[in-house]
């Protein structure tokens, strides 16, 4: 705490120094660091350091040009770290909530389910009374919906089977949320096509409602057009709105299973490869600077596809006119 009172107290006598004198200082103490970093690589940050280069972000744009002890990345991370940090704070439970049900009951409830498939929750609800358990029927019917389903083979092959042979004619859409530099969160709709994997539109906000997805789809699906599947995961913001708008644009809802991002596994890579290419390594100010940037990775990817596919096609077509006059 005293390094940060004595930071802020050397900028305030900054404003009475003359501007040479600012600049030799700040030369002779880059100098101090550089030998110091040699000496010892990775000094250790207190809480109070981190806290003063969050905050010396927010209002120094050239904050990462002064970097020397830590990586642009890391900041990056500390606040991500305080994002958590802030909403775990805000969830926090303010009353005492019903008792937990005991792990005991939990797996013999897991193991009565896996041994008996055909049992339902009143069946299990009452082999625990038998057993001694003290719980409710609704508590039983609450741990079984969150048991995790094991897809059948059968089914999986299908569902990749349908994926392969319509992927001409398969879009999907979803959603994934971003901090932004205020501990708000954006979020983010796109809409991708299966066939070349390229994004069809792009857009965030912080208020997704039915009427803006709505409109979102309406510009990403004008008529006519090639597609005739879409496919979304079971969100609650993908309400009857939606459905009605995709029946009347002659679009086949296909709505993936529950905690099966796998079925969707194209809009779910693009996801990963927007967080590792863009959004782990910068801080969004706002949602018209998360759109600026999302648009901008949109038009790089879709140039580096146009050239793999230009590439792919020239090759392709000089092999078969080396072919043709080998042939000859």
């Amino acid at each position: 705490m005293r390094t940060l009172l004595s930071a802020i107290l050397a900028y305030v006598s900054a404003f009475a120094m003359p501007r040479h004198h600012l600049a030799l200082e700040a030369v002779a103490l880059r100098q101090q660091l550089a030998v110091y970093k040699r000496k010892k690589s990775r000094p250790k940050l207190r809480r109070a350091d981190r806290l003063f280069w969050v905050l010396l972000r927010q209002v120094w744009k050239s904050w990462s040009q002064a970097l020397i002890l830590v990586k642009p990345d890391t900041v990056v991370a500390w606040h991500r770290a305080g994002y958590r940090l802030f909403w775990r704070w805000r969830s926090r439970p303010q009353q005492v909530g019903r008792p937990k049900t005991p792990e005991e009951a939990q797996n013999l409830i897991r193991r009565m389910k896996r041994e008996n498939p055909t049992w339902g929750s009143p069946r299990i609800h009452g082999e625990l009374l038998l057993l001694g358990f003290d719980i409710s029927e609704p508590t039983v019917s609450r741990y079984l919906q969150r048991l995790k389903r094991i897809p059948e083979e059968s089914k999986a092959r299908q569902w990749l089977a349908f994926l392969h042979n319509h992927r001409e004619a398969i879009a999907a859409f979803d959603f994934f949320t971003v901090p932004n530099l205020y501990f708000r969160t954006l979020y983010c709709f796109f809409v991708i096509e299966h066939a070349r994997r390229c994004i069809l539109h792009f857009n965030v906000t912080f208020h997704p409602t039915s009427d803006w997805i709505v409109q979102q789809l309406r510009e990403a699906f004008p008529l006519p057009g090639p597609y005739r599947y879409v496919l979304f995961d079971h969100d609650s913001k993908f309400g009857d709105e939606v459905l009605q708008f995709l029946h009347s644009s002659a679009l086949k809802p296909m709505c993936t299973s529950i905690r099966s991002p796998w079925q969707n596994g194209v809009a779910e890579r693009w996801v990963g490869s927007a967080r590792r290419e863009l959004l782990d390594h910068i801080i969004p100010l706002n949602e018209y600077h998360l759109r600026r940037l999302g648009r901008d990775l949109w038009f790089a990817n879709k140039y580096v596809g146009d050239q793999a596919l230009s590439a792919q096609f020239l090759s392709d077509s000089t092999e078969v006119r080396k072919a043709e006059s080998g042939g000859r």
